[in-house]
């Protein structure tokens, strides 16, 4: 007898698998400190350090596997700031969702200019992560290694 698959099925294994090599290139203690960099003026508590620094991690994973779905585009001619723009609603969704950790967390003042500061640092941590995703699944794309 024969298996049948669908093309969800055997697409959903393709994109795994492009993750899982992806992943390969990025190491944990490279995203641990580019979250302290980031971070470290609104990490105060000690004991949500942790918990921050998770979430941060798996949005920072997330935006890069992002950039990296994406850099199929950026090999057939288009540049970052045009393919960010098909990713527009994604990358605002991961924006809005380390926001909303952090604030879930307590760990922002109650001042206006620090939740706007703060927004634009995540905005700049997400795009930082998605231009690394991109940058290196671009270069895979050119190696042939997709």
């Amino acid at each position: 007898m024969t298996v049948v698959t669908t093309f969800k099925e055997k697409r959903r294994e393709k994109q795994m698998k492009y993750e899982r090599k992806m992943l390969r290139e990025i190491s944990l203690e490279v995203l641990r400190t580019k979250v302290k960099d980031c971070f470290s003026p609104y990490l105060k508590n000690k004991k949500q350090v942790t918990a921050i620094e998770e979430g941060c991690l798996d949005v920072a994973i997330e935006a890069y596997l992002l950039g990296a779905s994406y850099s199929k585009f950026g090999y057939y001619g288009e540049n970052a700031a045009q393919v960010k723009t098909r990713c527009h609603l994604e990358e605002k969704y991961l924006i809005d969702t380390l926001y909303d950790y952090f604030l879930y967390w307590g760990s922002i003042g109650d001042n206006d200019m620090v939740h706007e500061s703060f927004y634009m640092t995540c905005d700049a941590f997400v795009d930082y992560w998605w231009r690394e995703g991109f940058h290196k699944g671009e270069k895979r794309y050119r190696m042939r290694l997709h």
